[in-house]
């Protein structure tokens, strides 16, 4: 009943909701870093969805495209913008990920939408965090978000699945507001992001 009915029905008013109030701040972000990016703020990419289905996640973008003598992109910490760490360090990145919860392809909780490469390199306990529709925060954001392995990272969204409830959706989101403030576990150490999940 909640995770059929209720749930897309509150992710649909919340969202809808939150980016309303947070229209002042979401316009400020796209002016910073349209002057940082000269120009190219969103950052856009296919990433899977319920069941697998790729969909198109919509980001600020915070790193610009550089690449070394071979052609190959720097790593993150090396391409990373001022504005940009400005950014992620107030989780500003995520915010227009409130667009893909509107079109139904995301939820305010569950587990976070990784990358398509990764689909072939899940067991077949990781894949169930397909079993759910990916979110914006989720129970492994609020346990370490890129500050813990990989490992633990997909217990924590095989257990969030097994468990979802009301309550524990609430709980989530109060802890994401409150790591947001603190600005806790934004980086795994020696990284600007989390490091590429290899299976």
């Amino acid at each position: 009943m909640y995770r059929n009915f209720i749930k897309p029905v509150a992710d649909f008013f919340f969202s809808l909701l939150l980016l309303i109030c947070l229209s002042p701040i979401i316009i400020l972000t796209i002016l910073f870093l349209f002057f940082e990016n000269k120009g190219d703020v969103f950052f856009l990419q296919q990433r899977p969805g319920y069941k697998g289905k790729p969909f198109l996640i919509i980001k600020f973008k915070t790193m610009v495209d550089a690449y070394d003598q071979d052609g190959n992109l720097l790593p993150d910490e090396q391409r990373i913008t001022n504005v940009g760490k400005l950014v992620r360090s107030n989780s500003l990145d995520e915010l227009l990920q409130l667009l893909n919860v509107l079109k139904g392809e995301m939820s305010l909780v569950g587990p976070r939408p990784l990358l398509m490469q990764y689909m072939s390199r899940y067991s077949t306990e990781q894949a169930k965090r397909h079993d759910v529709k990916p979110g914006i925060t989720g129970w492994a954001q609020v346990n370490g978000r890129n500050a813990i392995s990989w490992d633990q990272k997909f217990k924590y969204d095989i257990e969030y699945i097994e468990t979802q409830r009301f309550f524990l959706d609430l709980k989530i989101l109060w802890m994401t507001f409150t790591n947001v403030i603190k600005r806790k576990d934004i980086s795994s150490e020696g990284h600007a992001t989390m490091e590429e999940f290899k299976g």
